[in-house]
């Protein structure tokens, strides 16, 4: 849709609407860029507290996945002033200044609108030097991808909604959901030889790998067995327990993904499935990815791991192993 709309350019836009990045970049001066972006959604968990640390821990990813430093964040809300107690909204929002507080944000105002459904998120204002931008294309053949997070939080919020989510599933599910990408970035950024990087969120793991591949003109293979996931999420793949969006996120790939033979179904469904406040997938120089691995698990991002590597090939597909 926007594409049929004339864009305005500007020689300091760095990052805009052109490509399927995670947020914009407009440089300010030679040595400082902002980064901007905004995300909110429905409640996906029954706590408002937590729901609140999930959505900002969301919104705030895509600063981290650019390699940058969010600063500033303005409050989106939407609440059913009428329907539902002040207090739950109260709650939202604690869980979120809350997360806010430990990532180092500062909150500076927002908007809220009654509406028949709550919803919350963040405006988020970060900061990167203009030559440090990363971006989800630059993937180079030869370099390794790691994944910071394990998959499955769709999964395990759609066993929620239908009552069948255990309670060691979601409360690792929300951990998951509420461990913020900062560290991770940090570490990230401070090694040399990364090329590109994205979060992984509403379209998959294989939905945002596929879409560094094309940015990229590469394309990937990905071993299946090495890919982090929420221990408990097989068994309801296996039934059919998951989301509308994963099986989107599937047919519209399908045609990008080549399976080899004895990667079993249920492996496939996890890798399309839609996380929300998901890992940073980061491409980077072979000889740089153990290294950075073994750091990111000694600060205690215990699930990282190298899942994959970047090959000459048709651009946008993917090889699963």
């Amino acid at each position: 849709m926007l594409k049929d709309l004339p864009l305005i350019t500007d020689p300091n836009l760095i990052v805009g609407m052109e490509h399927a990045e995670d947020a914009g970049v407009y440089r300010l001066r030679d040595d400082l860029a902002i980064i901007q972006t905004v995300d909110f959604f429905t409640p996906i968990v029954d706590d408002p507290y937590t729901f609140g640390q999930i959505a900002v821990t969301n919104a705030l990813s895509d600063v981290y996945a650019m390699g940058g430093r969010p600063l500033t964040a303005l409050n989106i809300v939407c609440f059913p002033i009428q329907k539902l107690d002040r207090a739950i909204l109260r709650e939202i929002l604690r869980g979120g200044l809350d997360q806010m507080r430990a990532a180092g944000v500062l909150l500076v105002g927002g908007h809220s609108v009654e509406d028949d459904e709550p919803k919350y998120g963040l405006a988020v204002t970060g900061v990167i030097h203009p030559d440090k931008v990363l971006f989800n294309r630059g993937a180079l053949p030869g370099d390794r991808l790691i994944l910071t997070k394990p998959l499955g939080t769709g999964i395990a919020a759609t066993a929620l909604k239908a009552g069948m989510a255990d309670p060691a599933l979601l409360a690792d599910a929300v951990a998951c959901m509420t461990t913020l990408n900062g560290p991770a970035a940090e570490l990230m950024t401070g090694t040399p030889d990364v090329h590109a990087c994205t979060d992984i969120t509403g379209f998959g793991f294989l939905g945002h790998a596929l879409e560094m591949a094309e940015g990229s003109g590469v394309a990937m293979t990905v071993r299946a067995a090495a890919v982090p996931f929420l221990a408990g999420v097989r068994p309801l793949a296996e039934q059919g327990i998951i989301p509308g969006g994963l099986i989107r996120n599937r047919k519209f790939r399908e045609k990008q993904i080549d399976v080899a033979p004895g990667c079993p179904d249920w492996q496939i469904d996890i890798l399309c499935d839609p996380q929300t406040a998901g890992g940073l997938l980061i491409a980077l120089a072979a000889d740089q990815a153990e290294g950075l691995t073994s750091r990111l698990r000694a600060a205690g991002v215990a699930a990282a791991a190298i899942v994959g590597e970047v090959v000459a090939g048709p651009a946008g597909t993917i090889r699963i192993v």
